[in-house]
């Protein structure tokens, strides 16, 4: 091979390389989903999520038929692909879950038990709860919210309905509701679903389960 083959055999090699250094660091470090930013009004925050049995082809082609939350942006209304989302430290949080997900009964009935919320409770549809038997009612359970740093779980009450693909605005949902205070101490608190609910992953444990945007996800409580 001659010498400016043999250079412009090397040239195209270094920039295959580098094209996929780009692509790993746009695609798996820069990418991912957005940040929700909710800011206070009188020390309170109003967040407001959905579950749904199936995402959206248009917004996740990656994984279409994933299970998911959205949480719905407080400036646009709009419904948002992610499970990140950003709150001010010591600020009462009220939270809105609707969901749009069939039943699916806890594995561990700790999981059952409301923890870390404003009076210990949770409502379904108004009505307070501290536990949920999640196995033959009278309320059905199909994910759960938790934040492990801060001891707060809230079984999510299984919906009347589906839709078919997320983010579903139908009236046909069930609405989890319940407040808690952030912390004063600043950082990423992680949440997530108990419920396996990753179908065709062993146990219903990969999948969405262990993937942000998903099943999971981060508070961030800043100052």
């Amino acid at each position: 091979m001659s010498l400016p083959a043999r250079v412009t055999t090397l040239i195209v090699a270094f920039l295959a390389v580098v094209g996929g250094v780009i692509f790993v660091v746009a695609h798996y470090l820069l990418g991912g989903p957005p940040t929700v930013d909710f800011t206070a009004s009188g020390g309170q925050v109003n967040v407001v999520m959905q579950t749904d049995a199936s995402s959206s082809p248009a917004s996740v082609p990656d994984h279409p038929t994933w299970v998911s939350y959205f949480i719905k942006n407080p400036v646009s209304g709009d419904w948002v692909h992610t499970t990140l989302f950003q709150v001010p430290a010591s600020t009462r949080v009220h939270v809105t879950i609707l969901g749009y997900d069939g039943s699916t009964p806890v594995r561990n009935q700790v999981w059952g038990q409301v923890s870390g919320t404003a009076g210990g409770v949770a409502y379904y549809g108004g009505t307070p709860v501290k536990t949920v038997n999640g196995w033959n009612g009278p309320y059905l359970i199909q994910h759960t919210f938790a934040i492990p740093g801060l001891n707060l779980n809230v079984p999510v009450e299984a919906g009347p309905g589906t839709c078919s693909t997320g983010p579903c605005t139908n009236k046909a949902h069930s609405t989890t509701t319940f407040s808690f205070e952030t912390p004063a101490q600043t950082g990423a608190y992680r949440w997530q679903c108990f419920v396996p609910c990753g179908l065709s992953y062993l146990d219903g444990n990969g999948g969405p389960m262990q993937t942000i945007g998903y099943m999971m996800g981060n508070m961030q409580v800043v100052s």
